[in-house]
């Protein structure tokens, strides 16, 4: 099977962490090439965020969010994803004092200017707090009529727990967004429950979900998507190895999972990549890789025009 022609939905992907070694040179020439491949090795979680911290504190202009918007966009369309939802890193950008909108304007017209279609799910940092994730809700809210139609939290999970944002989701909610909380990565199956009800209508990794039956069956009944992203759970210790990896159980439980790449140089993997994983390390069949590729389209938040959810 010829992957690279399987059409595929990207829909758990973060902008600020799609920049390759090579384009932050382009960005920032001062750094040498071996400076920045550094800061793309980590052993944990928590150096994995200190890594993406550094990554972002060299994003600094309007024209550098462009810039990686296109090489995304273009990286994507090669390996045959039809649909993109792009996680940008809000959040960050207002504890930086970053101003949003002349980042979001060079971000929306590079997509705009695109190979394919593009959403955008505005993530708040759950461990800078409540007024924090409050002003990232705001701003989605501000400008969902320009494409943004989800928000979500991510970061440290530990240090966040999703149940104090509950207001804040169901503001944004009532706003007419869509909610896609990282929950179940780092933390157990109670944190998945907690985004559940705070109301969450995809979950951001969620792999920890296999520790309880009664959260997988109440997943598959009630047809709730896992953004699964097995690169970055390994890189990130959030298993102990890929054999490790929760991905067929899963699967196998009648979960609906999505295969994504969430910070794919940062984890040295590709959408294809991912897919290629699943088949070789864990048995995923023809009809299994096109049973999860429908699902990028079926779960989507954005109107995908031309692409049915069975291929």
């Amino acid at each position: 099977m010829d992957l690279s022609s399987l059409d595929k939905a990207e829909l758990h992907v973060h902008l600020e962490g799609s920049v390759t070694p090579e384009t932050l040179q382009e960005i920032e020439p001062a750094l040498s090439l071996e400076e920045i491949q550094s800061h793309y090795q980590y052993e944990n979680f928590l150096g994995f965020l200190q890594s993406y911290k550094w990554v972002n504190l060299h994003l600094k202009a309007p024209e550098h969010f462009g810039l990686i918007t296109r090489r995304l966009l273009e990286d994507l369309a090669r390996q045959g994803a039809r649909y993109a939802e792009i996680n940008i890193s809000a959040g960050v950008l207002l504890w930086r004092g970053i101003e949003l909108g002349p980042v979001f304007d060079a971000i929306a017209s590079a997509a705009q200017a695109g190979p394919i279609p593009v959403r955008f799910i505005f993530d708040a940092v759950r461990q800078f707090g409540l007024d924090h994730v409050w002003s990232v809700a705001r701003a989605a809210v501000e400008l969902k009529d320009r494409g943004v139609v989800g928000f979500g939290v991510g970061g440290d999970e530990a240090g966040g727990p999703v149940e104090q944002f509950r207001e804040v989701f169901e503001y944004a909610r009532a706003s007419g967004l869509h909610l896609a909380p990282h929950a179940g990565e780092t933390v157990g199956p109670a944190s998945v429950w907690a985004a559940l009800e705070c109301g969450a209508e995809r979950i951001g990794h969620g792999i920890r979900s296999v520790e309880d039956p009664v959260l997988l069956a109440h997943l598959r009944d009630h047809r709730i998507p896992l953004e699964v992203s097995i690169s970055s759970n390994v890189c990130t210790g959030a298993v102990s190895s890929l054999k490790e990896h929760p991905v067929r159980r899963l699967y196998d439980a009648g979960v609906p999972i999505i295969l994504n790449t969430d910070d794919p140089p940062m984890f040295h993997t590709t959408l294809i990549r991912e897919y290629e994983i699943a088949r070789d390390e864990f048995g995923f069949g023809e009809a299994d890789l096109r049973a999860v590729a429908a699902n990028g389209f079926r779960f989507a938040f954005g109107p995908v025009a031309g692409f049915p959810c069975d291929q």
